[in-house]
């Protein structure tokens, strides 16, 4: 959907769970924090592009990772160098992977767990089953690994796709076979459990990272190349199911929430009309702390807030434009993902006092 004014659209102040909104602009060099009415009250300059993901710790600090050059082929939401910055934009702590993307998140433990990529075996690589064919990189596949790290950068611990009975995970039909298998999320669960997310599969699972086994994993190609699960406090899953599959006309993109013992689906948003939400890559959701629940719809640069009966109470169209997105070439305000911080969160501590 195209848009004829930026930045906040409409708000209903009564309604909305208050705080501020962190807009980080995916590949661009700056992320902000708005407050409700859309103004900015802070902004880190980040000391490159914008990978994909960036958020705020407890201590106040931005954790994000930014592009470099170097690496493998595959350049969806690539990173390479991640990065801790203060309120002042000082990196306070780095470490450099070229082969790292999308996500990152810093544990309870002081490590922190990334996503990248290497290339598969020939032995594995044969393995992989469906995609179009011919679509490798380089002859090659490329797979996805979760590495958990020290602050010194020491590993100490890694898991990768390969690790799994590869034939039993075909890719969905009408991805390219250059990734087994597009993770996109991990998110760190209790008891040594790992939630992840893989696009090119239509596949979530927990991973055990003691057993290094799947203990719980959901597949529907229905949800159309997936982003950005959750694990709620009542045991659903809420994630932004994208809609990016041929079957379906015209595509749109939902959010749905699930029973993750029966899989029955709980809540649901969707926009009244198709073409009014839809983001053919991308996507993210957070549950609001007043059951609100913040939508990126990431390709349009748009976060939008909605109640739990789907009433649209917040809209905001982010107005910074800067690198062309990667199927564009004019400049892009596409958002990764945004998170929204309650006035009395550890993370704003610092600005708000």
């Amino acid at each position: 959907m195209l848009y004829s004014k930026l930045g906040l659209l409409s708000c209903e102040h009564e309604k909305v769970s208050p705080g501020l909104t962190l807009v980080p602009t995916f590949r661009g060099s700056t992320a902000k924090l708005i407050d409700i009415e859309g103004h900015k009250v802070h902004q880190w300059n980040l000391p490159g592009r914008l990978g994909s993901l960036a958020y705020l710790l407890p201590n106040g600090n931005l954790l994000c990772s930014t592009v470099t050059d170097e690496g493998p082929p595959v350049r969806q939401a690539k990173g390479g160098r991640l990065c801790e910055l203060n309120w002042n934009s000082k990196v306070v702590w780095e470490y450099t992977d070229h082969s790292q993307h999308h996500d990152l998140r810093r544990l309870s433990n002081g490590n922190t767990m990334y996503l990248g990529w290497r290339a598969m075996t020939d032995t594995n690589a044969a393995r992989v089953r469906g995609g179009i064919a011919g679509m490798e990189k380089d002859g090659k596949i490329y797979e996805d690994y979760v590495r958990e790290i020290s602050p010194n950068g020491e590993t100490v611990w890694e898991w990768a796709t390969s690790e799994l009975d590869i034939e039993r995970y075909p890719l969905t039909d009408g991805v390219t076979r250059f990734e087994f298998a597009h993770a996109n999320t991990c998110v760190p669960l209790p008891n040594e459990e790992i939630l992840l997310n893989f696009r090119n599969l239509d596949l979530m699972a927990i991973l055990d990272k003691v057993k290094r086994k799947f203990i719980w994993e959901k597949r529907d190609i229905m949800w159309g190349r997936p982003h950005d699960p959750h694990l709620l406090e009542n045991g659903d899953i809420l994630f932004f199911a994208n809609g990016t599959q041929d079957i379906i006309a015209p595509a749109r993109s939902n959010i749905i929430q699930f029973n993750k013992g029966t899989g029955e689906e709980t809540w649901r948003y969707e926009a009244p009309m198709a073409w009014t939400f839809y983001t053919h890559v991308m996507g993210g959701v957070e549950r609001l702390p007043n059951g609100n629940t913040l939508i990126v719809e990431s390709v349009n640069g748009r976060i939008f807030e909605v109640t739990p009966d789907c009433e649209l109470v917040w809209d905001y169209i982010n107005p910074d434009f800067d690198t062309p997105f990667p199927t564009s070439k004019e400049p892009g305000n596409a958002v990764f993902r945004s998170f929204r911080y309650a006035v009395d969160s550890p993370e704003l501590s610092k600005l708000l006092g």
